[in-house]
């Protein structure tokens, strides 16, 4: 009767020894169960779901739910004790969606295709002076500043989705993953800034609007555009794919040149 009531309470027949044992198995099933993906996938859920519920009970600029969300996040890692690494297995199953998401972007794009074309000499004109701009402003402000060849390579690609960001940076000699954490600053501050400084220089364009969010603070910014309206949302698609495919082309050359420039 002893022993089964001892199980019970998590003291096992063997004694300390015993004891000893199941509270390791105990341990370990908690931690197994806090370090798997399934709980990593669910409180960046929860901590997203939260931060867009704050948003929009306040509605201030400042409470961008992604800037949230990263700061909650961060906020429960270091209090918690879970490792990066294994919160990151979880958050790999989110970032598979990435592509999914983009790719329905192209819903409101077909919507919008009839305005689209009428400004379509303007778009693609505008999307590669942006390209340029945004290169060249990034890249030549690192190097002004003396950051080192990698970093300037790092730093050019800034405006465009993650995926495509990596890659030019890891072509032209930057480190991906400072490329990585560097476009999610940009997309928080463009999502952030860009609709009140837009409307501050008078746009009232809804396909100018999308645009430049897209282009300059690409998947976050046009996160931010949609909530604008439709056509906001498909221009802010479009200028992802075509600013992505503008930077990938233009980065490598304009990197060599601001190098040469600040030597």
């Amino acid at each position: 009767m002893g022993a089964h009531c001892g199980g019970l309470w998590g003291e096992h027949p063997g004694g300390a020894r015993g004891g000893r044992l199941g509270h390791a198995k105990d341990g370990a099933v908690v931690t197994a169960f806090f370090t798997g993906k399934a709980f990593s996938v669910f409180i960046t859920f929860l901590a997203f779901y939260a931060a867009q519920r704050l948003y929009l009970r306040f509605r201030y600029f400042w409470l961008n739910p992604v800037l949230l969300a990263i700061v909650g996040l961060m906020a429960f890692l270091s209090l918690s004790g879970i490792r990066y690494e294994d919160y990151f297995q979880g958050g790999q199953i989110i970032s598979f969606f990435l592509g999914p998401a983009v790719v329905a972007l192209g819903v409101p794009l077909y919507v919008q295709l009839e305005e689209i074309r009428k400004r379509g000499r303007a778009i693609l004109v505008s999307m590669a002076v942006a390209a340029v701009v945004g290169v060249v402003s990034a890249a030549g402000t690192a190097a002004l500043l003396g950051a080192s060849a990698p970093v300037v390579a790092s730093i050019a690609p800034k405006s465009v989705t993650t995926p495509i960001a990596m890659g030019i940076a890891e072509k032209i000699g930057g480190i991906p993953s400072l490329t990585a954490a560097i476009v999610i600053a940009t997309g928080i501050l463009g999502a952030v800034i860009g609709p009140g400084f837009l409307r501050l220089m008078g746009v009232r364009n809804p396909v100018a609007f999308g645009l430049a969010m897209g282009a300059a603070s690409h998947g976050i910014g046009t996160a931010r555009a949609v909530e604008e309206g439709e056509a906001q949302g498909a221009a802010g698609g479009l200028a992802i794919c075509l600013n992505g495919i503008a930077t990938a082309l233009v980065t490598p050359a304009l990197v060599k040149l601001v190098m040469l420039w600040a030597r």
